[in-house]
Parts: C-alpha cells; structure tokens; sequence
C-alpha cells in the first residue's frame, strides 16, 4: 500500500509517499524559512498563499521521486491539525480535490501524533531522513487518550513529516 501525504499545518509545504507504512520512498519540502525571517516569525496571511504557490509542484516531485503516478496511491492522508487555518485549508482541500478525482480513501491526520509515529518510518528519501520526526503505518495509535489501530500515513523531512501526520 502506498500513501501520498500532505502537509500544510504552518509554513513549509510537504509531500512525501509511504510504502507499506513504513517505507519513506519520497520527502519533498517547499520551505518558506526565508520568506518569513524578514518578518521576525510566521505570518500566516503569507505562509497560506505560498502554499497556494507550492502545494502543487511539491507533490508532483514527492510523486517523482518516488516513481509513482495516481495510479500506484491507495490513499491520500493530509494533515487536518492543529495549524493554523488557513495554511490547513490549503492542504485539506488540495487533498480532498486529488482524492475526489482520483477515486482515492482521505484520512485525516493529527499533526501532533505524527511526530509520535516517525519513529516507525524506515529508509531516507531524497529530501531528507524523516527519522524522529513525524510518522506513518499501520500502527497503534493515541486518541483522545485510548488506544486505537489505524491507518496512518507519513510525509515529509525533519519536523515536517511529523507536522502534516
């Protein structure tokens, strides 16, 4: 199974795709570090419209890098927060567009229980190890305080798979 998953909770945009829920085979970060050191901080106004600009190249490379099409996803996670809204409504409805139009099951992610689950996640992808940072797979995992097993899926680099899961 393999996992196209998007992250949009702050201000770096992230994709990357997950095999078997565990294997990272891409990792694609447009980071806005830059864009926002001007400002002293995150401006969310700006970081939701530079999602606007990358949300679409970012995943096609994580695609690329990968060596997958739509037609090899079995699903699309995205990150449904916490965040801030407007960067998470880039992301979720993005997501909901590619799942709709690729007949594809969504599963919402908890951003802070992605960083629990990177630690399942094998393998470096090109962007970058996800290792410590964010997470994937078929998993137990936390929920409001009980245990639940679900399907979750992992995403890009360095903090940020961990944001979008």
């Amino acid at each position: 199974m393999k996992i196209l998953g998007i992250e949009t909770s702050c201000d770096d945009t992230a994709a990357s795709v997950v095999e078997d829920g565990r294997l990272l085979l891409s990792n694609v970060i447009a980071s806005q570090v830059e864009l926002h050191n001007r400002y002293g901080g995150v401006v969310p106004e700006v970081a939701s419209r530079q999602h606007v600009l990358e949300i679409i190249p970012t995943i096609q490379e994580s695609l690329v890098q990968s060596g997958c099409s739509f037609n090899d996803i079995d699903a699309i996670a995205v990150t449904n927060g916490p965040g801030l809204a407007g960067s998470l409504i880039v992301g979720l409805n993005t997501a909901k567009a590619l799942a709709f139009g690729n007949d594809l099951p969504l599963i919402g992610i908890n951003h802070l229980e992605g960083h629990v689950y990177a630690n399942w996640l094998d393998g470096d992808a090109p962007g970058g190890s996800a290792r410590g940072c964010g997470a994937d797979g078929r998993v137990n995992g936390l929920s409001r305080g009980r245990r639940r097993r679900g399907l979750l899926a992992g995403a890009a680099a360095p903090v940020r798979v961990g944001a979008w899961l």
